[in-house]
């Protein structure tokens, strides 16, 4: 694509990866990176040698959270969650989704153009899943900045928004021991594991981990969305011929631009893969946006190809860990996308900005997508 000429997604590095060096440790002592589908599938599914456990900590409680678990502690928390998040729940949640895209767009067309990324990307996850957790939307721009945060690549605004995080949900699941409602924090509050409440720790955590996981990857997904629409007239032409095709659209979305870049586990026992001795305590990173475009098993991966089928891309995970979010992403997306092209489907971004992507390694996301409207 066009817009790629200046290396936002790295795709040539990736092949050559692939290619020279599939599984390889850049400096002695430091992470092993993977790139190849199958190994990333590999060390995804086998939990038993890769390992997400963490380490607990008040700086850091996003290691207590699921993210950072493995069975059985893992497979009690999901169960805990996943309540929330069964297809019925997540289908009811349509028309509200539907409502908050409109009122989203409404307020852009008034000026006849947006920054996709800060007027309707980013607040329609945003509101979703904070008025899930039962937390004030009014916070809307400081949950922006804290999941900008999170996902990028400074250390010090890591831990300071965690800080920031512990000290905001703290108070609120506070309040909600005294005064229980219908939110996922009052359920995460009164949840019990083998007969014990989960840890102030485990709680800040989780709501960490909701909060960012449901607002940065569906933001970023639908931002690339509208990206490849407003690059490839073909695509354009047959998503407004045919609506039925969004879906296909949305999952080579998570393929070729996949939200989450990569992820990481640590080794717990030595154990070899491509010929690669890795030892125990190494740390293993898992290029999952290298696999996706894996041509192994994608034919002509560097094409956006809205009918691939099957299409079994890594964006979301594999095995145990695969996102608990993926169908309300799915949702979120397929409607925002659907209304988009039906009230403005002539859109396109304004290419006297030029892209920039955010300083992040883990996610693949865009500063800002401005877009004319009409």
């Amino acid at each position: 694509m066009e817009w790629n000429k200046n290396g936002l997604l790295p795709l040539e590095w990736f092949k050559q990866m692939r290619e020279n060096s599939p599984v390889v440790q850049p400096e002695e002592n430091g992470f092993w990176n993977v790139f190849k589908y199958e190994d990333v599938k590999a060390v995804f599914t086998n939990y038993e040698v890769f390992s997400s456990q963490g380490s607990p900590s008040v700086e850091d409680p996003l290691e207590s959270s699921i993210l950072r678990q493995d069975p059985p502690k893992h497979r009690q928390l999901r169960k805990l969650v996943s309540q929330a998040f069964t297809p019925r729940v997540i289908e009811s949640l349509a028309p509200k989704i539907q409502a908050i895209t409109a009122s989203l767009l409404d307020e852009a067309e008034k000026n006849g153009k947006m920054d996709a990324v800060a007027d309707f990307t980013s607040p329609l996850p945003i509101t979703v899943i904070a008025e899930m957790l039962g937390v004030s939307i009014k916070d809307r721009q400081k949950f922006k900045e804290w999941s900008d945060a999170l996902v990028g690549d400074h250390a010090e605004s890591y831990y300071q928004c965690q800080r920031e995080m512990s000290e905001y949900f703290s108070v609120i699941a506070e309040d909600r021991r005294r005064h229980p409602q219908d939110d996922l924090i009052t359920k995460l509050v009164e949840a019990r594991i083998d007969n014990e409440h989960l840890s102030d720790l485990e709680i800040i955590g989780f709501c960490i981990l909701l909060l960012v996981a449901g607002n940065e990857t569906t933001t970023n997904l639908i931002s690339s969305a509208m990206l490849a629409i407003d690059s490839l007239p073909e695509v354009r032409s047959q998503l407004l011929a045919d609506r039925t095709l969004i879906p296909g659209a949305i999952e080579e979305t998570f393929r070729y631009f996949s939200p989450v870049q990569l992820m990481f586990r640590h080794v717990k026992e030595d154990t070899e893969l491509r010929g690669r001795e890795l030892k125990k305590g190494q740390f293993v990173h898992i290029w999952m946006a290298a696999a996706n475009h894996d041509e192994d098993v994608f034919e002509r991966p560097d094409e956006f190809n809205i009918h691939r089928n099957p299409n079994p891309h890594l964006g979301l995970g594999s095995g145990i860990h695969y996102c608990l979010g993926a169908q309300l992403a799915r949702l979120e997306s397929k409607i925002a996308i659907e209304t988009l092209l039906e009230r403005f489907p002539d859109f396109r971004r304004d290419h006297s900005v030029e892209l920039e992507r955010q300083e992040s390694t883990v996610m693949f996301a865009l500063k800002e997508l401005p877009i004319i409207l009409k």
